[in-house]
């Protein structure tokens, strides 16, 4: 059984971002409601962010809900939102105890004011904190999030701002919601699902991806430990040959 300890620190995931996938399903096989999964999921979040902290993850991205969760049943959502303020509140402590700030992705106009006003006092609350950044994507799509960055930009173009021969990767960069973050190194999905649910999908060009059959209430340490162990199995050649690595 592999332990924390057994993770090397020389080749640790920078940014590890996590589709939380499976709380529905897992209610199901306990006879109860979805919203009995998305409680138990909140533990399982604890659990990771507080492990990722003693590991020494410096940023870890969790996909909380997406722009199509929207379309969810409205007593779901609704739910949703009103664990996403609890949670927040009952956290605080938690985030100072490990130094850690948090911060957000995604179209906050669209959350609930109590919700959004809740998140902003956190994120405030934790901004001096430096030793790991913890970041939600709420009200998240990866292509929304790539058509406000081209329109901003061409925006800018047509302002005589920037020239479209300069446009590059930085360029695009500093037009997400991501600006202040660096590219996934590691992806996990929970579930089963080998999919990536328009989550990241500029950032995650390199990123490895590891799937896993656990539905994210029972994600626990020694899931967190074997997903980052496989990664630092792996060979990551970002194009080139594995003798231009040597």
């Amino acid at each position: 059984m592999n332990k924390i300890e057994d993770i090397s620190r020389e080749r640790l995931p920078r940014h590890l971002a996590i589709i939380m996938d499976g709380n529905g399903r897992w209610a199901k096989q306990q006879g109860k409601m979805r919203i009995f999964g998305h409680e138990n999921g909140v533990n399982a979040v604890r659990r990771t962010v507080e492990n990722c902290a003693k590991i020494g993850i410096e940023y870890l991205t969790l996909y909380a809900f997406s722009t199509e969760n929207w379309n969810r049943p409205k007593i779901e959502v609704d739910t949703l939102m009103k664990l996403l303020v609890a949670s927040l509140r009952k956290e605080l402590k938690t985030l100072h105890k490990n130094n850690i700030r948090l911060n957000a992705i995604g179209n906050m106009d669209a959350l609930p004011k109590k919700a959004r006003r809740e998140l902003e006092e956190v994120m405030e609350k934790t901004s001096g904190n430096d030793a790991m950044t913890l970041t939600l994507a709420l009200s998240y799509g990866a292509r929304e999030e790539i058509k406000q960055a081209v329109q901003q930009i061409s925006t800018k173009v047509k302002n005589n701002i920037i020239s479209p021969e300069n446009i590059d990767e930085t360029i695009i960069n500093t037009h997400l919601y991501t600006h202040n973050l660096p590219d996934v190194d590691l992806l996990i999905r929970t579930s089963g699902e080998h999919r990536i649910s328009n989550f990241l999908l500029w950032q995650i060009a390199y990123a490895e991806l590891y799937f896993i059959d656990v539905f994210w209430p029972d994600f626990d340490e020694q899931h967190l430990v074997a997903a980052i162990i496989n990664y630092q199995n792996r060979e990551r050649r970002f194009g080139k040959t594995s003798e231009q690595l040597i």
